[in-house]
């Protein structure tokens, strides 16, 4: 495993992290579960990312994790980097999403008696909330760790000017934001182009990037069209009309540039994110061990040379 500072702190987190976004709910196999975690601790990864929502139901990612701690992990606490996040609905009412102080203390209260954690690493604001004074979100994030429930603090999904002012409010608290996590992948580039990297490069922060195979597609896995067992049939998170014959006409040319360099398109797909200095990992999920296996095996491949990443540019231009 590679580690990496993250950003300008004294952190350092693998180059590839687990997410339980998916696959870790009340309806997933809970030998699997564990097995993915260990196979992964294994492999050096020693950062593990959840949301208080994540399942299904809510909440069920986090308390599978916790009994992993128990019963898997319990002598190696201080080895992982444990992360969670509170932003989006979580439970009805005034008080269950967004960002005031309210929700996210007792959301965080929440999460941690899941775990059966005094503490996480890592505890994110999940999205910017336009209505809550910035000021008031850092200043619950502030009170996390002041108060010893969390040991850094970061964001997800917010803009770059956003990024910029909760920086700042943060410096000025004492309490700096270490990280910054934002969808991106080959596909799906907004933090480049919308200024979102260079905020996190300004701000001294670290960015991990959820989603580098964008949903599985940046994979084989739609190559020959749609499975029918595939997140696009099902409707979770990725819609068949995304699934497009120009997509999968430049998925073919990817992963034939990924095939010369000995790569299949999923690792080059890691790789690619990864060669920003910007990014300090990536995030990814899993169904199966080999899935892990196959990732972490990216980071073996060589630095991309010139002509390699215009290719890349070349076919993801194209229409």
């Amino acid at each position: 495993m590679i580690y990496n500072r993250c950003g300008r702190s004294g952190l350092l987190l693998p180059a590839i992290s687990l997410g339980l976004w998916h696959n870790f709910g009340g309806d997933a196999d809970p030998a699997n579960k564990s097995a993915l975690c260990r196979r992964a601790f294994d492999l050096g990864i020693t950062h593990f990312d959840l949301a208080n929502n994540y399942g299904p139901p809510p909440g069920s990612a986090e308390e599978a994790f916790g009994a992993i701690l128990k019963n898997d992990f319990k002598a190696h606490r201080d080895h992982l980097i444990i992360s969670t996040k509170a932003g989006y609905h979580m439970w009805d009412g005034p008080y269950g999403e967004w960002g005031s102080r309210k929700y996210l203390i007792a959301s965080l209260d929440q999460s941690l008696r899941r775990l059966g954690l005094p503490y996480v690493d890592i505890y994110y604001s999940h999205r910017f909330d336009p209505d809550t004074p910035l000021e008031e979100t850092m200043r619950a994030l502030d009170f996390a760790v002041r108060s010893g429930r969390a040991l850094y603090v970061g964001i997800s999904n917010y803009p770059a000017e956003a990024t910029h002012r909760a920086a700042k409010i943060l410096r000025d608290l004492g309490t700096p934001s270490l990280i910054h996590q934002p969808r991106y992948n080959m596909l799906q580039r907004e933090p480049e182009r919308e200024g979102v990297f260079d905020a996190v490069a300004d701000e001294g922060m670290g960015a991990i990037v959820f989603s580098p195979l964008a949903q599985g597609l940046l994979s084989n896995r739609y190559m020959n069209g749609i499975p029918s067992d595939s997140r696009a049939t099902l409707g979770q998170f990725l819609k068949s009309d995304q699934v497009s014959d120009t997509l999968l006409a430049k998925t073919r040319v990817l992963q034939g540039i990924a095939t010369r360099r000995g790569q299949s398109l999923a690792q080059m797909a890691v790789r690619w994110v990864l060669r920003l200095p910007v990014v300090t990992s990536a995030l990814i999920g899993a169904s199966k061990v080999v899935q892990i296996e196959e990732a972490v095996a990216a980071l073996a491949a060589p630095a991309f040379t010139e002509s390699e990443l215009a290719a890349i540019e070349e076919c993801l231009s194209s229409h």
